[in-house]
């Protein structure tokens, strides 16, 4: 195998938990020239990566890229490999009519004959992990790996540096832990409220005495600024002020990472920050399949079976979510950083490392 092509085109957080199929390509295949093929949104997660030659675009950051055109391109470098980690039917059609000679996929899809080489799991059923799923297609080039697993993402000093800018009036002394607050999920998941985490905030602030920055994306401002309305005594807005690896950048100099379930969520995990995460009860979106892949964390999921408008199907609002307080997420976030450093805060050098 001379040429693989990893394809992963959908959101953030399911880049992020594809990452450790990279270490186990480069290992097994040291001479290979690997490209990865994704959205534009969630390609700079990729830049610097040590295990990666090239990265594909399968658009134009609001439109996919023109079918004829991503074919010249897959059949100009030759791809003798194709492993499609989220499948769609077009994309399984390209590596096809791209005669890819190895084209690795699920067996469970209709279009899964246009795969010659066919993994048999159904991610439904959320039975495993989606880093397990994922490395499970590797299996279909005899491909092994073993604990603990690599997330590479290369920080550059330039993010660092932002960050420090952005944050360079907040004060934050040895003393003061460091907490980001994450409001918002992309519209991924069925949210814990912007009120709750507001009123999160301000007991970190009170009670711990951290110092808070609330983050959020595009279109997630107005959750953002729910939030702020809930803290009295201030806390720093960051909301759709940073790009996706300034924001990794900050989330590896910070305590603690508190969100619902989102793609950011997957990045403090990679980078070893200590995580609180809140869960629907929702099958399809549980924790078993979609949780922070890090032994630092407290993931919290509402029972369904105390929420009237769970019975009998899938709840439309965010009832259950209500279920879980402030009290109990505080408590658990104090835990978490009490258990994970001294109490110093985490610094960064130039290199974006932790500074010993």
């Amino acid at each position: 195998m001379k040429r693989i092509l990893l394809i992963r085109t959908d959101r953030l957080g399911d880049v992020v938990l594809t990452l450790p199929l990279l270490p186990v390509l480069r290992r097994h295949f040291p001479e290979a020239q690997i490209s990865m093929l994704v959205n534009t949104y969630t390609s700079p997660v990729l830049k610097g990566n040590q295990y990666l030659d090239e990265v594909l675009l399968y658009d134009n950051s609001s439109n996919l890229i023109p079918f004829s055109k991503i074919l010249r391109s897959l059949r100009a470098h030759e791809f003798d490999t194709a492993i499609v980690v989220h499948p769609t039917f077009r994309l399984a059609l390209l590596i096809f009519l791209a005669q890819v000679p190895a084209r690795v996929g699920t067996g469970y899809r209709w279009y899964s004959f246009l795969f010659n080489r066919r993994v048999y799991e159904h991610r439904k059923d959320a039975r495993r992990h989606e880093v397990g799923y994922n490395l499970n297609l590797l299996t279909a080039l005899g491909c092994r790996w073993q604990s603990p697993l690599e997330f590479p993402i290369a920080i550059s000093s330039e993010n660092v540096a932002r960050v420090r800018e952005l944050c360079k009036d907040m004060s934050v002394k040895n003393e003061n832990h460091l907490v980001i607050i994450h409001p918002g999920s992309g519209g991924s998941a069925r949210d814990w409220t912007a009120s709750n985490f507001g009123k999160l905030a301000s007991r970190c602030i009170e009670e711990m005495a951290a110092r808070v920055i609330l983050t959020g994306g595009k279109g997630e401002e107005h959750l953002v600024q729910e939030a702020l309305n809930h803290i009295p005594q201030g806390a720093l807005n960051l909301g759709n002020r940073l790009d996706v690896m300034d924001l990794a950048a900050l989330i590896e100099s910070a305590d603690l990472f508190v969100s619902n379930s989102t793609g950011p969520l997957h990045i403090a995990a990679a980078v070893g920050t200590p995580v609180v995460a809140i869960y629907p009860p929702i099958r399809q979106c549980s924790p078993e399949r979609w949780g922070p892949y890090t032994t630092k964390k407290k993931v919290f999921v509402p029972d369904r079976n105390l929420c009237a408008r769970c019975q009998g199907g899938e709840c439309e609002g965010s009832d259950c979510m209500d279920q879980i307080t402030v009290e109990e997420v505080f408590m658990a976030a104090k835990k978490l950083i009490m258990e994970d450093n001294t109490g110093e805060r985490r610094e960064l050098d130039a290199q974006g490392h932790f500074l010993s």
